[in-house]
Formats: structure tokens, C-alpha cells, sequence
């Protein structure tokens, strides 16, 4: 496992998804996600200025959070990423290139995968974690029959409708945390709505 994840998922083990955050609310955004006790943040490339919100961000957080970039789909966007201070590259898929090109930038490579053959790929390639994503399509069933063949030393992230009171199944089946998108952070959202909703998510991990 890649030493800064370790780190920031040891005291948190949620990675705050802001898709559509724009760099004027960003800071403000983040510090939310920081203060209810989250430690890992993606803002998706597929947001408004992805890259100015990830710079702004990763100066403002420094070493308090691991910040990073999801919906990385191609190579190149890599190196965009890692020149803003982004230092987290999570992708929907397991593009073997892309997995490839964030471990030899050195920065920390958490793809998506839905099956054995993906997720086994994406390790092959150099993944230090494995999203499960869209968790919609799945069930503990499925984590409970991966993780029997997955390296557990490998953190399992559970991507995608994901709810504060569903937890605890996911958990027992073997997933080590979660991703959370909508039931943090939707477009249009004040600080104080991020800081309750991810506040949910915290207390009921703890529970």
C-alpha cells in the first residue's frame, strides 16, 4: 500500500468525492470534508476547472489530506494532475496504462474494477488500492466471494450508492472503506450542508 494513503486512510477510512466543485468553493468545500474527519478528497475531472480546483486545494490542505484527481481516463492527464499537487489518481476502470503511469509518477493509483480479472490486472499494473464501482451492481455477496482471492493486504473501496445506514454489510463482507459522491457533496451545497452530511457518514463508520 502506498505509504500516503496508508497514512490519510488510517485516521479516515472514506474518500470524499466533490464532483461538480468549482475552484471559488473548493477551499471552503474541503475544509468542511477535513473538519467533519475525512482525509482523502477527489475532485473528478469531469468538474469545472478540475485542475485549478485540485491546485487550490492541495495548497490549502498540505500534508493535513491526501488530495488527488478521479475520472482520469487517459495517461497524459497524469502529469496535469501531479503539476497542480494533486497526488491521487482514481479512475472509473482499470486502464492498465493509466494505473501504470500513477505508480511510476509515484503517486497513489486507486482504479475501478467489477471483477476478479480487473481487479488482478490493475494489481499486476500497479494499483495500491481497488475500487469496487458501481457498488449498485453488487452486494456483500460479492466482496465476501473477492476478497477470498484478493491480496488483503490490498484496501477495497465500495464506490457508488452508498449510504449511511448501509454500511455495516459491506464492512462484514470484507471492504476496508467507502467512496462517497452525492451523499457528501452535490453542486450547490454550503460548507455547513458538506460538514452535516459527510458528519453522518464519519459518525456511522465509527458505529
Amino acid at each position: 500500500m502506498h505509504e500516503l494513503f496508508q497514512r490519510h486512510f488510517a485516521q479516515c477510512r472514506l474518500v470524499a468525492i466533490i464532483r461538480g466543485v468549482t475552484p471559488d468553493e473548493v477551499e471552503a468545500v474541503g475544509e468542511a470534508i477535513y473538519e467533519a474527519g475525512i482525509r482523502i478528497i477527489e475532485v473528478p475531472l469531469n468538474s469545472p476547472e478540475p485542475l485549478k480546483s485540485i491546485e487550490r486545494l492541495a495548497k490549502r490542505m498540505g500534508d493535513r489530506a491526501l488530495v488527488g484527481a478521479g475520472t482520469v481516463l487517459q495517461p497524459a492527464q497524469i502529469g496535469e494532475v501531479q503539476a497542480a499537487g494533486g497526488q491521487l489518481i482514481v479512475s472509473p476502470n482499470a486502464n492498465v496504462d493509466v494505473i501504470a503511469a500513477a505508480a511510476a509518477a509515484g503517486m497513489v493509483s486507486c482504479p475501478g474494477y467489477f471483477t476478479p480479472t480487473e481487479a488482478f490486472a490493475a494489481l499486476a499494473a500497479g494499483a495500491h488500492a481497488l475500487k469496487l464501482f458501481p457498488a449498485e451492481a453488487a452486494t456483500p455477496a460479492v466482496v465476501k466471494a473477492q476478497r477470498a482471492v484478493l491480496p488483503k493486504d490490498v484496501p477495497l473501496l465500495v464506490v457508488g450508492g452508498v449510504r449511511a445506514d448501509n454500511l455495516g454489510p459491506w464492512l462484514a463482507a470484507g471492504a476496508d472503506g467507502f467512496g462517497l459522491g452525492s451523499g457528501v457533496f452535490t453542486p450547490g451545497d454550503s460548507p455547513q450542508q458538506v460538514l452535516a452530511k459527510a458528519g453522518t457518514y464519519v459518525t456511522a463508520l465509527a458505529q
